[in-house]
């Protein structure tokens, strides 16, 4: 009996070590994986936290993770639509301001005799009983066709993306050091991102005019 319990207390010793021997690998295997997981992510994130745009106090921000891959072809495209939207809201923005400011295009916008001032502004102007005649639409996406397929696009290979000068227009900016094209090109950057929330607030507020509550915006005054 005391063979046989001493053969049975080592077997015990055995198995204890082999589940503390097993035990400790599948912790280990478990880190490994969670460390390669966060280096991962933080590759990603070092892949373009020096991005241009990528600033206090957001740093790189991508909290649903359309770049979480490290594509930088995916980036690019990415960064060529929003610098693209923010030059369109910028204008359409620029609009708003002039237009409410009572500064409109002299003459008829048809052959009725409709002056460009007779119309309302904002998104008014568009759709609804007042806006202007389906003909004018169809010139207006015409236009806006045009400028998407022949100018507003990169033909000739640019220094960055959203370079749209194709050899053409420079406006001095060859003349310029690195830093300052550096700087122009986050400051277009940061005003398009403002013009699109801008204008977002704007279709906003003109939607609550709807429900009879006028906001009267600085610069811009009372939407009606």
């Amino acid at each position: 009996p005391s063979v046989r319990g001493s053969l049975c207390g080592c077997c015990n010793i055995v198995v204890l070590k082999m589940k503390s021997v097993i035990a400790a690998s599948l912790v280990a295997s478990a880190a490994g994986f969670a460390s390669l997981k966060r280096v991962t992510r933080s590759t990603t994130l070092n892949a373009f936290e020096d991005e241009l745009g990528a600033q206090p106090p957001l740093g790189f921000f991508d909290p649903i993770g359309l770049v979480s891959d490290g594509d930088q072809e995916k980036f690019d495209r990415l960064r060529y639509v929003e610098i693209k939207h923010g030059r369109i809201c910028q204008l359409g923005f620029l609009g708003q301001i002039v237009t409410r400011a009572g500064i409109h295009l002299p003459g008829d916008i048809d052959f009725s005799g409709d002056s460009f001032d007779s119309y309302p502004n904002g998104i008014a102007a568009l759709f609804g009983p007042d806006a202007i005649p389906s003909a004018g639409l169809l010139q207006i996406a015409a236009f806006i066709g045009f400028l998407e397929l022949a100018v507003m696009k990169d033909i000739t290979g640019g220094e960055f993306v959203g370079d749209f000068r194709n050899d053409y227009i420079d406006f001095g900016w060859d003349s310029l050091d690195e830093e300052a094209k550096l700087q122009k090109r986050a400051i277009e950057l940061n005003n398009g991102r403002a013009a699109q929330l801008g204008l977002l607030g704007l279709m906003v507020h003109e939607k609550l005019n709807e429900i009879d509550m006028v906001a009267d915006l600085p610069i811009i005054g009372a939407l009606s």
